[in-house]
Formats: structure tokens, sequence, C-alpha cells
């Protein structure tokens, strides 16, 4: 079953809350909230403030478990723009667009829960680089040119 929560003229941009739900798309409903604890943007409240909503629907309108439930999308939609003035030089004026968003989070249980692995770290063994040989006296060949005769 999908629960659905979304968050409508949130007063930031669609770009900026992006960069956030991309990181949540995928992952076990109680994995995203920990997630999102951590990531220090504005945009990371509006949405945890998004999918508790989603989550409380779930369990109180499904009676579905939090900890089955997994984020099948999340998506950050242009909502209306204010449109706004500040003074410049001369008498004009510059315009300022203050942008809003919507915020849509969609959970489900019928998606299996896959919890993301840490990347293994593994060592890589680093090319070496040839050694530089030291130059011996049995390995160095006469390059000098003999002396020039000069002429008296």
């Amino acid at each position: 079953m999908q629960v659905k929560s979304i968050y409508r003229f949130a007063r930031i941009s669609a770009f900026k809350a992006r960069e956030v739900t991309r990181e949540i798309q995928g992952l076990p409903a109680t994995d995203a909230l920990d997630l999102l604890r951590f990531i220090p943007k504005k945009a990371a409240l509006l949405v945890i403030k998004t999918l508790k909503s989603a989550i409380a629907n779930a369990e109180n309108n499904n009676n579905l478990n939090p900890a089955s439930l997994v984020v099948k999308e999340a998506v950050v939609g242009e909502g209306p723009t204010f449109k706004r003035s500040q003074p410049k030089a001369r008498g004009s004026a510059g315009p300022i667009r203050k942008r809003t968003s919507h915020i849509r989070i969609i959970l489900t249980d019928e998606v299996e829960i896959k919890r993301r692995q840490p990347a293994a770290k593994t060592k890589k063994p680093r090319a070496k680089k040839p050694a530089a040989k030291p130059a011996s006296a049995e390995t160095v060949t006469e390059t000098s040119a003999p002396a020039a005769d000069s002429k008296d």
C-alpha cells in the first residue's frame, strides 16, 4: 500500500530541496530520518517534517508498521514565485524572486527493504616509480668532447 504526504508552499527553491530528496529515495523510512538529521541544510528540516507526516499517515490511517516502510518517491516540484522588487541606482528597481516548492513523499510497504552497505575500502597497490639508478664509475661513458686545439 502506498501512503503519501505533501508539504505545499515550502519557502525554499525546488533546486535546493531536490538536492536533499535525492539522498533518501529508495531508503527505508527510518534510515531516511536518521540520514536527514545529519544534513545541515534548511531543506532537510522541511523534508523531515514531510517524511514524519507520511509515516504518521501510514500508522494512523492504514495501520502499517513504520519499520516496513520504504521511501518509494521523494519529489520536489516548483510552487508559485513571490515577486518583489529591490531599489536600485538612479530610481530603478531590480526584481527579487522568492521561490516556493511542493515536497511530495510517497512511502510503500510493497518494496523489499534493501539496506545500503558501506563501500568496502580496498587498498589498491600503488604503482611504484622506477628507482633512479645512481651514476657509478663503470656506467659513465666519456661524453666530454676532447679539448679543441687553440690556434696561436
